[in-house]
């Protein structure tokens, strides 16, 4: 679903019940960020007599320039994490801090085809227009058709309709002045550029943001290894090679976590560090396991392309949870982190980690989004009421952020203003600092109030099916247990399924297609559940 789509049904939550029994934090530290419980703004009047809102949550860090106020706070950690109350140097961040610090400055997006590099790029543009430049690495055959591919997916973009607006007929010869686009990819060495190219880029360069990744928990192993870890490693070695290099700003997730319980430090990983106790992790021996797999797949006979596909696929998922990882993403991505950390050691880093990224907040289009995106899948599903049940806790406290209008999980333009507010901060600062984008300790929702609110919504708007029928809303059967959840899908469908399957010989074989098409579908939904349930019963904070 592209485009602009306010999630209206989350609305609801406006009226719903709060979580109780887990007592909010008073402060705490997201990244060195301070961040108070979430509450409506408190306003002042100012000396002009108007009202100002004084900023009391990441909500407002992250929107408050965002919406031309006044400012945040920002709050330099004197100790550890563990003494978060404990500050000693405060910042006083605005509008013209946030947007001068790229003022002038060339920077390097990877990743700007993507949903979260779209908004980024729109925003600095928009921030800040005296720019001097943004590099575009897009994957292409040549110069001309990333052109082409950055003029299709994000300039001719609606995301852009506010600049568009802003410049008029200027507005692509202004695009044309401040975005150069590079025919490259970071899977191969030097990003796939000549080496006169990476020379001549890396004098130029002052920020460098790292988004390119694959975010499949299913994605195959050595796809997910090129993108995630590879490709991470080859930007630190050209980030290492800028000499006026102020900001490398790496995208990674919070569920780099895994499924550890409680609450989860904003601290960079140890090389070879692992979510399971008794495990240190080799990432080269990984990528020689992988080569040495395809090899011998090589002298197999049959369907190669898919036989390769399959044992990647899963190869990816039990070396992820061999090591402490639920699926494929989060573990690749924690190796990304890694190599961040060992080869950005004399680098100005900032790692920023968002929970689930979905639809825009604010500004420049409230509610756009682009794709159905991770629990908006779950969300399409239940509207259609194609989902029977799900696994997961019912007081699982999801990651979301609300206020008295929208509830969502961090909204895009939030995760952006978050990053371009770090890098202001920590603008040259050599070392690793890591920054947490969440919400669940200040402002818990559990997966059964959620649920609820799908419920109320749709069935007060129901959506009409293909037949024009009126599709009725039910509850969602929600276990706790992956058992209880195998044994209620197959006595509902996977045994009807079967029965059918027996006799359909005695029909001619009429049904196999009926057969195969829901066949697929319920192994598609088993995997489903499999790949979220570690989300359902996620305690991470």
């Amino acid at each position: 679903m592209k485009g602009y789509q306010p999630l209206h049904w989350l609305k609801e939550v406006a009226g719903a019940p709060q979580a109780t029994g887990r007592p909010a934090a008073r402060v705490r530290l997201i990244g060195r960020l301070k961040v108070w419980p979430l509450r409506r703004p408190q306003t002042q009047a100012t000396a002009a007599g108007s009202l100002s809102p004084s900023f009391t949550s990441v909500q407002h860090l992250s929107g408050a320039w965002l919406n031309g106020l006044p400012g945040v706070t920002y709050c330099r950690q004197s100790a550890t994490l563990a003494s978060s109350t404990h500050f000693s140097v405060s910042h006083k961040m605005d509008a013209a801090t946030v947007s001068g610090c790229f003022k002038d400055k060339s920077i390097l997006i990877t990743g700007s085809t993507g949903f979260l590099g779209k908004i980024l790029l729109e925003k600095i543009l928009r921030a800040q227009p005296d720019v001097k430049k943004v590099f575009l690495l897009v994957r292409a055959a040549d110069t001309s058709a990333a052109e082409k591919r950055v003029s299709n997916e994000i300039i001719e973009n609606e995301l852009f309709a506010t600049l568009r607006e802003k410049y008029g007929s200027y507005f692509h010869s202004f695009a044309k002045e401040k975005i150069s686009t590079l025919a490259g990819d970071i899977i191969d060495e030097n990003l796939g550029l000549e080496s006169s190219k990476i020379l001549e880029l890396s004098e130029e360069i002052d920020i460098i943001v790292n988004g390119a990744a694959t975010t499949n928990f299913y994605e195959r192993y050595d796809v997910a290894l090129a993108s995630n870890v590879l490709g991470t490693k080859y930007v630190c070695k050209f980030a290492k090679k800028c000499p006026n290099l102020k900001m490398f700003l790496h995208v990674s997730t919070a569920y780099v976590a895994g499924e550890q319980q409680g609450l989860f430090l904003e601290k960079p990983f140890q090389f070879g560090e692992t979510r399971k106790q008794g495990c240190h992790l080799d990432i080269d021996a990984e990528l020689k396991l992988v080569d040495s797999i395809k090899a011998e797949l090589a002298h197999s006979t049959g369907n190669l392309e898919q036989l390769e596909r399959k044992t990647m696929k899963k190869l990816g998922l039990k070396r992820a949870r061999h090591f402490g990882w639920p699926n494929t993403y989060v573990f690749t991505k924690s190796m990304g982190e890694m190599l961040v950390g060992h080869l950005g050691v004399d680098l100005p880093v900032v790692v920023v980690r968002p929970s689930i990224v979905s639809s825009i907040y604010h500004e420049p289009l409230p509610g756009w989004i682009e794709g159905t995106r991770t629990i908006d899948t779950i969300i399409t599903a239940y509207a259609k009421q194609s989902i029977p049940c799900f696994i997961g806790n019912g007081d699982v406290i999801l990651d979301v952020i609300t206020n008295d209008d929208l509830c969502s999980q961090i909204p895009g333009d939030m995760v952006v203003n978050a990053m371009m507010v770090a890098m202001a901060v920590h603008w040259n600062e050599k070392g690793q600092v890591v920054i947490h984008v969440t919400s669940s300790l200040q402002n818990p929702l559990s997966t059964s109030t959620t649920l609820d609110m799908m419920y109320r919504y749709f069935s007060s708007n129901p959506q009409i099916g293909k037949n024009g029928r009126v599709i009725k809303a039910k509850r969602l059967h929600l276990t706790n247990k992956f058992a209880s959840f195998r044994t209620y899908m197959f006595l509902k469908y996977k045994l009807p399924l079967e029965v059918l399957h027996m006799v359909n010989p005695l029909f001619g074989g009429s049904f196999s297609r009926y057969y195969n098409k829901y066949n697929r579908s319920y192994r598609y939904f088993i995997l489903l559940a499999k790949l979220y349930a570690p989300y359902g019963f996620f305690n991470g904070r």
